[in-house]
């Protein structure tokens, strides 16, 4: 009974406590803070209390910005220990000095402090800085020394050798859990220190070498201006940054997607306007052109090139052609350092490489770094760093050198080279007119002949039978045996199939050596998938990107023909979007996403890969989810491959899928790369209704999807087209900006549509969106197929009403 009376007396004081709700600017031993109560800042800039993430059940300490309508929280306490919304809790400093979040007499989180006071005191600084502090005014702990996924101005990245503390951000696990997840934004120190984005253990992308700048820049009405400033000595190496205009609230964080981003709050518009986000390009990848490779965003043949092309040479000439890159390059001449003969040639224009394991010291000059570096012969490059210290700073790299990219403006590196390499290069120089010309008349010379032989090779290649066609033609592809991939599917069993098309049937497998993969098998009675299999083989084994399918090789035995694909665990997106039950799995941050990943894979397609590629049947079948919800396009079988300057064709045979297809297309069999950008523009549409453009009902009226979201656009009432499911999660200048992107992207003209490159600037929020003209096919569904119909009539081809690719590895 007496406990009883206890307990009943302690719910009574918080729940009067919570009754009169304060503001405090310091916690002492005598008060606390319990739900309700906040804790703010000296000029009211931040306020720390109890909150909520979205519509969770759980309730944390947190700091966020006061004067911000939108709740931002910047830092959490107790993220590993959610509070359940019944329990009564309160935030005090008990008599030891330590500062603490209690549930009664259980401590359910606290401050770890080692030193003791016993009147310590807590204060929130205008920073974002809780600081906890003992009598004689002392920090003992501060906030800022255990960052969760936002770094504030001043704010630190790296490592407190001193006092073995590490300063780095670990994403939420969702916008409803702020508990750790998988991502980490933290500072490399395994020689000369660089930020790098992490999955795990894995590296996503590398931030570069650390040096002080300074960037100016324009973001909508803001005048920006960030200052990059770096510590390094035998205390700490450290990095941190601040806006030279203190009135602008800007703030870097790292989302549950994996993306680093740069916030900065407008208030005329009251929101957050995203100003940069890492990574964003094809080459933001880490390492993806591997030792001594270097990714360019201007090639149009090819992604990754050697360092330097007279020098360096791939380590498998094949591979590298079909843009497999996971070998990188080797030095054509090995080094001949025994001898002493050595030297170095500079390369300018490229970012310096991963800088893990390399030397460094800041007090050297560049004479001075090359010495050192010539005395070793394991010392395979030097650079300085950072061009700000006025010439000092030297580092050394004993590893091939890995993760650059073509990057103008950057520093120069210098690299170690044998001494025919260098006598090579001077002589070159020094060579006249006439020698020059002859050399270039044997070159001309011997370029013919080999272009005459290797003619006349592909003309004998071409006779040969259909399997030995599709060898031959993929030679680098790997060629599984049929024993293989039988024993992998457990015989093709029926409880392995994923699913079955208009040429066969997919199943997953596990290879020996306990790899997962799906397989397609081409059904033996089907004379037309012959050649889509050929094409599927001839396109997609040429191009590599995180957001496409990849397939791993495929296998020929008789009548048997295979495609051996990477695993993807959730299937496609439509099993998703289009399913009541399974939408809910994909909230809004995971939608837009997918939008952003999709875009970015045909952007590849059209303008960086080796060859450029139209999809022709780009939809919410074809789209695979890996683990992590990542999108990957597949389904390569219709796909068009074309190269140099050629941007469309044309063709009698007009197949794909009803509400996916451009009106040129499905009228005059005109395809293009516009094409494609009307079918992604479905897709985005279809992505945050979760409705499918084809079968659209509305009581209204009788438009279909894009009839429908051109309404609600013109009246300014786009978020009526999102997914009911979504309205906890969303972020509403993001669904207005992607409905935008789709309209713009189904415009009946295709000279009206964007291009990739502009539709993924538009998504990453990249200036004022243009105003979209009406959609093509925006009328009711029955006036639609009638068109359509009448359309068909007329043509020697025919439009069927399901792709004629319906399965994929899933």
């Amino acid at each position: 009974m007496e406990r009883a009376l206890i307990f009943l007396f302690s719910v009574l004081i918080i729940y009067v406590h919570k009754i009169n709700t304060t503001e405090l600017e310091i916690i002492s031993t005598s008060q606390f803070l319990t739900e309700g109560d906040t804790l703010v800042s000296e000029t009211r800039v931040f306020e720390l209390g109890f909150f909520r993430p979205d519509n969770s059940e759980n309730r944390y300490v947190g700091i966020w910005y006061k004067q911000i309508s939108v709740r931002t929280p910047v830092w959490v306490a107790n993220r590993n220990h959610p509070l359940p919304v019944v329990s009564p809790v309160v935030l005090k400093i008990v008599d030891t000095g330590i500062l603490g979040i209690f549930n009664n007499n259980t401590i359910i989180w606290s401050s770890n402090t080692t030193m003791t006071s016993p009147n310590a005191t807590a204060k929130l600084h205008d920073t974002g800085n809780l600081v906890l502090m003992d009598q004689q005014g002392k920090m003992m702990w501060q906030s800022f020394d255990y960052p969760t996924d936002t770094i504030l101005y001043h704010m630190k990245l790296g490592k407190d050798y001193s006092r073995g503390i590490e300063w780095r951000l670990s994403s939420w696990r969702n916008n409803q859990d702020p508990s750790p997840g998988e991502f980490t934004w933290e500072a490399d120190t395994n020689g000369y220190p660089e930020n790098k984005l992490k999955q795990g253990s894995v590296i996503n992308f590398r931030g570069g070498p650390w040096k002080n700048f300074r960037v100016t820049g324009f973001k909508y009405s803001l005048n920006l201006t960030l200052i990059y400033t770096v510590v390094m000595n035998e205390n700490e190496a450290s990095w941190n940054y601040y806006i030279e205009n203190s009135s602008i609230i800007s703030r870097f964080t790292l989302n549950s997607s994996g993306e680093v981003q740069d916030w900065v709050w407008e208030e005329a518009y009251k929101k957050w306007t995203l100003n940069t986000a890492f990574p964003i390009d094809i080459c933001d990848p880490y390492n993806i052109c591997k030792a001594y490779g270097t990714c360019s965003l201007d090639t149009r043949r090819q992604t990754c090139n050697c360092l330097d092309n007279e020098r360096f040479v791939p380590r498998n000439q094949k591979s590298w052609e079909a843009a497999d890159w996971s070998e990188g390059c080797v030095r054509r001449t090995p080094l001949d350092c025994v001898n002493g003969t050595d030297g170095f040639i500079k390369y300018s224009n490229f970012s310096l490489p991963d800088t893990e394991g390399t030397w460094f010291n800041m007090s050297m000059n560049l004479e001075e770094c090359e010495a050192k570096c010539l005395k070793n012969c394991t010392c395979m490059a030097y650079a300085l760093p950072d061009d700000s210290l006025g010439g000092k700073g030297c580092v050394h790299w004993f590893k091939d050198l890995i993760d650059m990219r073509e990057s103008a403006n950057n520093g120069d590196i210098f690299v170690r080279m044998a001494s025919s390499e260098l006598v090579a290069l001077s002589t070159s120089k020094k060579k006249d007119g006439p020698n020059i010309k002859v050399i270039l008349s044997v070159i001309v010379t011997g370029v013919l002949l080999i272009c005459f032989i290797s003619t006349w090779l592909w003309y004998v290649r071409k006779k040969k039978n259909n399997e030995q066609s599709i060898k031959g033609g993929n030679e680098e592809l790997q060629m599984f045996s049929f024993t293989t991939i039988s024993t992998a599917t457990a015989n093709f069993s029926t409880d392995n199939k994923l699913g079955e098309g208009g040429f066969g049937v997919v199943y997953k497998g596990v290879l020996e050596e306990g790899l997962e993969i799906a397989v397609k098998r081409l059904c033996t009675t089907s004379n037309q998938g012959v050649d889509e299999f050929k094409n599927e083989v001839t396109c997609i084994s040429r191009v590599q990107h995180r957001n496409l399918v990849k397939l791993l090789g495929c296998c020929i035995k008789g009548d048997e023909k295979l495609l051996i694909y990477e695993y993807m665990p959730n299937k496609s997106l439509d099993s998703f979007i289009f399913d009541e039950n399974r939408s809910v799995l994909l909230d809004w941050p995971k939608r837009y996403n997918i939008i952003k990943g999709i875009a970015r894979g045909l952007l590849y397609l059209h303008h960086d890969s080796r060859l450029r590629i139209i999809h022709r049947d780009l939809k919410a079948g074809n789209i695979l989810l890996d683990h992590d919800m990542n999108p990957k396009i597949s389904d390569f079988g219709l796909a068009r491959s074309f190269g140099g300057n050629e941007t469309q064709g044309n063709t009698q045979r007009v197949v794909g899928t009803y509400g996916y297809m451009s009106p040129e297309y499905v009228i005059n069999g005109i395809f293009s790369t516009k094409s494609d950008v009307f079918s992604f523009g479905v897709l985005v549409l279809e992505i945050v209704s979760g409705k499918k453009n084809r079968g659209f009902n509305h009581p209204e009226h009788v438009n279909n999807l894009t009839g429908h979201a051109w309404s609600v656009y013109n009246k300014g009432r786009t978020i009526e087209l999102m997914n009911p499911s979504l309205a906890e999660s969303c972020h509403p200048d993001e669904v207005i900006r992607s409905v935008a992107v789709g309209l713009l992207c189904v415009q009946k003209k295709a000279e009206d549509r964007p291009n990739m490159s502009s539709v993924v600037r538009m998504l990453d929020g990249e200036g004022a969106l243009p105003t979209p003209k009406q959609p093509a096919f925006f009328i009711g569904k029955d006036s639609l197929e009638a068109d359509l119909s009448s359309t068909r009539s007329n043509q020697a081809g025919s439009i069927n009403g399901l792709s004629i690719t319906q399965l994929d590895a899933r």
